[in-house]
């Protein structure tokens, strides 16, 4: 069980329809399994399929996550035109499996949460509206 409040899941489907059709992406930052706060990212290709972010972005945020006391618990993008389902592409770039990957479908106005293990298997896991 993965645990979002749901202003923050409000604020990814935000994103993901300002950012529309680029792929918005970002952090979600908490403790254990429980979502505390959102980072927005830059999506660095400004692509509908595929996000890369910026590494100075990526240190402020890490260092944003400690100086709240938490961590980075996920990577969350969204999918303009498709599912809410983790992409052969996704899982390919999905290398930490210490975290959880979130998926926004614009077009089906839907979120998922994934995890991927180190030989690329993809487990759905449920997520909690708190």
């Amino acid at each position: 069980m993965f645990k979002i409040p749901k202003e923050i899941i409000n604020k990814i489907a935000e994103h993901s329809k300002k950012d529309f059709p680029v792929e918005a992406c970002g952090y979600l930052i908490g403790i254990d399994n429980t979502v505390t706060d959102i980072i927005y990212m830059t999506n660095m290709d400004k692509s509908n399929e595929h996000f890369t972010f910026d590494p100075a972005e990526q240190f402020k945020a890490l260092k944003y996550a400690r100086k709240k006391g938490a961590g980075l618990i996920a990577v969350y993008h969204s999918h303009p035109n498709s599912p809410a389902r983790m992409s052969k592409e996704d899982v390919r770039l999905a290398n930490d499996t210490s975290i959880k990957y979130l998926i926004y479908s614009v077009a089906d106005n839907e979120i998922n949460c994934f995890a991927v293990d180190e030989k690329k298997n993809v487990s759905k896991i449920e997520i909690e509206e708190i």
